[in-house]
């Protein structure tokens, strides 16, 4: 069997990017605290009891996902922007990009008798056109209940992140991420993985919240799901985290719809939200003279 790295939540940020390189996962043990713990579970309940199952077997006939979490729950802020995370992100996907952002938020509640999900990368969510050497994801999954082998904790393949996209896991090369509710298992897009098959009876809950390169498309579109109305609330460090900035010099303007601007008709995002940009973008990445 397998085996996958734990740290404690203090330990060397150098030490855990190296495992996610060269594994493509590992556990942080007892990141959140049992007062941000109570308040997700206050405030995501409702969501969860409200949300339907899958409507397929990648998805999951029983299981739950309910996404938005950024607008519909403020604890939820607080897991998106945990500085230890962010940090690692960043640190974890700088060879490729100049900024990092918000990719999805996911609530996965697999409710029992469901059954193992296929195994796969996530990075698949772009088509298989980036080039393998690009790491575009770093993943989180948050475990609310305990994560168990019974219940359905995660399984993951460490070391796949460098095989040829035709080679199958077995069950032998597989492992599953055991957890006490408050860690928090980390990943990358490129390991393969999959949900566990829930033989308990209880429900199996966690919080997927994963991050990308700055210039790609995001799997949960966050200008729908926390518009500028929501968005023009919050901290700016996480406005810029759900991409309400530019990603580099030439990327991410908009213009006024309604009218030309008498200043400049090309924005930065941050004005849909009533301030300026913190910081200016430089020119000189696209300069070749």
């Amino acid at each position: 069997m397998a085996e996958l790295a734990y740290f404690d939540a203090d330990a060397h940020r150098n030490d855990i990017v190296n495992v996610l390189r060269e594994d493509g996962a590992c556990v942080l043990k007892d990141v959140m605290d049992d007062d941000l713990s109570r308040r997700l579970g206050s405030e995501l309940g409702p969501l969860i009891e409200a949300t339907p199952t899958g409507r397929d077997d990648f998805t999951g006939r029983l299981t739950g996902r309910t996404g938005a979490l950024v607008a519909r729950s403020e604890a939820s802020r607080e897991l998106v922007m945990h500085p230890t995370i962010t940090d690692l992100a960043r640190e974890f996907l700088q060879p490729f990009t100049e900024k990092i952002q918000l990719h999805l938020t996911q609530i996965i509640n697999i409710q029992p008798g469901q059954g193992t999900q296929p195994r796969h990368r996530d990075r698949l969510a772009w088509g298989g056109y980036l080039p393998s050497e690009i790491e575009p994801q770093f993943n989180t999954i948050w475990a609310l209940t305990d994560f168990t082998e019974e219940n359905g904790a995660t399984r993951v393949v460490p070391g796949s992140v460098n095989w040829p996209e035709d080679r199958k896991a077995t069950d032998e090369e597989t492992t599953q991420a055991v957890m006490t509710a408050g860690s928090v298992l980390l990943y990358s897009g490129s390991v393969i993985h999959g949900g566990g098959q829930n033989l308990s009876e209880s429900n199996r809950t966690g919080i997927n919240i994963t991050y990308c390169l700055g210039w790609l498309r995001t799997e949960e579109n966050q200008y729908l799901s926390c518009p500028p109305e929501i968005a023009e609330g919050l901290d700016p460090d996480l406005q810029e985290m759900l991409g309400y900035t530019m990603g580099s010099y030439a990327l991410g303007y908009y213009s006024d719809p309604t009218a030309v601007s008498e200043l400049n008709d090309l924005r930065p995002p941050e004005f849909v939200l009533g301030r300026p940009p913190r910081e200016k973008a430089s020119s000189a990445t696209l300069i070749t003279d």
